[in-house]
């Protein structure tokens, strides 16, 4: 599997709007051929840091995300809300297997 582990930091005051923004994000993003797993995790000591978890089958999969319309409105959407820019860390998924 191919995982991405997008580390986000966003502006105190734009952390509902970057959770409702992921939310359409993840909804659509879930149900991408290729697509196991798009979490959004919250720190619980500092609410303006999150993790996008986001698992596909394979690279191509992943990078075919990026050129969606969703992940296009999102990206646009959240721009503003960044207090620096994000973060996509590149990961094995060995388990669960594909």
């Amino acid at each position: 599997m191919h995982v991405t582990l997008v580390h986000v930091r966003v502006k105190p005051e734009a952390v509902a709007a970057f959770i409702e923004a992921t939310r359409a994000n993840h909804l659509a993003s879930i149900c991408e051929p290729g697509n196991r797993r798009f979490d959004l995790l919250q720190s619980p000591e500092d609410p303006t840091r999150f993790i996008l978890y986001e698992a596909y089958v394979t690279a191509e999969d992943a990078a075919a995300h990026k050129a969606t319309a969703h992940y296009l409105a999102w990206r646009d959407a959240v721009a503003d809300m960044m207090a620096e820019p994000r973060r996509g860390e590149p990961w094995l998924g060995l388990l669960p297997d594909g």
